[in-house]
């Protein structure tokens, strides 16, 4: 048996964080029993983890080349190993890979997080021992669960994240070889050459996307999301909108591209399509140096984070798809639901989004292999980062009390504010804009507010804000409300109908709320 990574890439490469990873430098059942019982609760939802027996570590980090374990050990262990996973209860099992690394024998333990957590594991391997403890990981370390987390650990009794679900709609014939080959190549995993020719279904245990009895073999939820052409089909708004508004949310022209496919792929084409028709550069020469200033509308590495974090934090059992909006200075990315509750409003507000739940802990491992995405946690400092490198305002962060739904909104850099043969906007139409806003918002809120009670229509909408007709503000601020969801026809099907009438919607009620606590 394979892993569906290679090996030198598990030791070396930055994109595994120590929560997922330890080493043992020799056969330790007792500390490595407590490690597989930690990684199988999988306390932050990040799937599971590894354990190399048979590399010494420094301060974290793999001494290499390994020190290695004797080829004659080898059996002995692995049955060691079995009898362990006994010891855990409810028992508890994880891929065993005895493999060759630099010349030296090692064993990688594949621990996913388990199906049945919580588990609990002896405190030691006495016979005389009847004492059990909860173990979870924290930061490179495994403990024994404190009473809040041991709380929090039930909580998650029986909850497997939504991707790491057998899904029973489908067969194993809806994954894709081509697909399971393309990414193991990507990835350099040792299961690559022999993906071709070995038993389907083995291949689809080794990466542990399929589950269930050999009668009655099911795809998980990841696997159809990575390894079918069409995850729409079981997914439905599995998918990245991008809208693009030349004139701005009021105007009456816009367009929209949808990308559809499997994950990894419709993120690459995304990015791909934003970098080439989106992304530009302006460079200002200085007369009192050589080199020359290089700025860009909008830092392309945030962008990717932004986008790469709405994949990786959306629900896929909400049908609402990613949707991204390209407007004249700024760009939105949205998805639904919202930051995790454990992430505080002022925490929002400071752009820390450390949460101690992850959505999707197998998406995010695959995004992780693929190198998409980086270490947990890391994406918002990195997004901050490029940002203040290319000059640009910071991102602003939207969401409601409900946590319903988030959006990154990325304002343009001050360079590209102006137009053709205009100079840099000074400070006073830069004031000029930001009053203008001011008083579209103030516009939109009073919309809603007339309409908290009963739906109206247009012409009630005019007399309830008191305006002797409908002015082009009215208009642009009914239509950007539209847009974004806060209020919706109740007509829908007839848009221009004489009866047609608007009303708020969940996440336009919601909002109110939020203003409402916030006076």
């Amino acid at each position: 048996m394979n892993l569906p990574i290679n090996i030198d890439h598990l030791l070396t490469a930055r994109t595994v964080e120590w929560e997922r990873l330890e080493f043992k430098e020799g056969w330790n059942p007792e500390a490595v029993l407590h490690t597989m019982c930690a990684f199988a609760n999988d306390f932050h939802n990040l799937g599971g983890g590894y354990i190399i027996i048979g590399v010494k570590e420094n301060k974290g980090n793999p001494i290499l080349p390994p020190k290695g374990i004797a080829k004659n050990h080898i059996d002995k262990i692995q049955k060691e190993i079995i009898e362990l996973g006994h010891k855990i209860q409810p028992y508890y099992h994880p891929i065993v890979v005895p493999t060759e690394y630099k010349e030296k024998y090692i064993i990688v333990l594949w621990c996913v997080g388990g199906q049945t957590r919580p588990y609990k594991a002896p405190l030691s391997l006495s016979k005389d021992e009847k004492r059990y403890a909860y173990y979870i990981r924290k930061a490179a370390n495994t403990i024994i669960a404190k009473p809040q987390d041991e709380k929090e650990l039930f909580s998650l009794a029986a909850t497997v994240p939504f991707d790491d679900r057998i899904n029973h709609t489908a067969t194993i014939n809806e994954l894709n070889l081509g697909l399971i080959r393309s990414y193991l190549q990507q990835v350099k995993s040792d299961l690559f050459e022999q993906a071709a020719k070995m038993d389907f279904v083995q291949l689809c245990r080794n990466m542990n996307i399929v589950d269930g009895p050999d009668e009655y073999m099911r795809p998980k939820n990841v696997g159809l999301m990575f390894f079918n052409q069409e995850p729409h089909k079981y997914f439905p708004q599995t998918q990245i909108d991008i809208v693009h508004f030349p004139e701005g949310l009021g105007a009456d022209s816009f367009s929209e591209k949808i990308f559809k496919g499997p994950l990894h792929m419709i993120i690459e084409k995304v990015l791909t399509h934003i970098q080439n028709q989106v992304i530009t550069e302006k460079i200002i020469k200085r007369s009192n140096r050589p080199d020359a200033d290089r700025f860009f509308n909008y830092p392309y590495i945030a962008i990717k984070e932004a986008l790469c974090n709405a994949v990786y934090h959306r629900s896929y059992e909400i049908r609402e798809p990613v949707e991204v909006r390209i407007l004249p200075n700024s760009i939105t990315i949205g998805s639904f639901p919202g930051p995790d509750s454990s992430i505080s409003n002022k925490d929002i507000q400071a752009s820390r989004f450390t949460s101690r739940r992850y959505r999707n802990r197998r998406v995010g491992e695959f995004l992780k292999e693929l190198e998409i995405t980086e270490g947990r946690g890391t994406g918002i400092p990195k997004m901050l980062h490029e940002v203040t490198k290319n000059g640009s305002p910071l991102p602003i962060f939207h969401t409601d009390e409900d946590r319903t739904f988030l959006t990154v909104e990325f304002p343009i850099h001050p360079l590209f504010l102006k137009q053709d043969n205009e100079c840099v906007a000074s400070r006073e139409e830069i004031a000029t804009r930001a009053q203008s806003r001011a008083q579209s918002r103030a516009q939109s809120e009073q919309v809603l507010n007339i309409l908290a009670t009963t739906p109206l229509s247009m012409i009630e909408i005019v007399q309830g804000l008191n305006l002797k007709s409908k002015t082009g503000a009215l208009k642009r601020a009914v239509n950007e409300l539209l847009s974004a969801n806060y209020i919706e026809y109740t007509i829908p099907k007839k848009p221009n109908s004489r009866l047609q009438k608007y009303r708020l919607t969940k996440k336009g009620e919601n909002y109110l709320k939020g203003l409402v606590k916030t006076n």
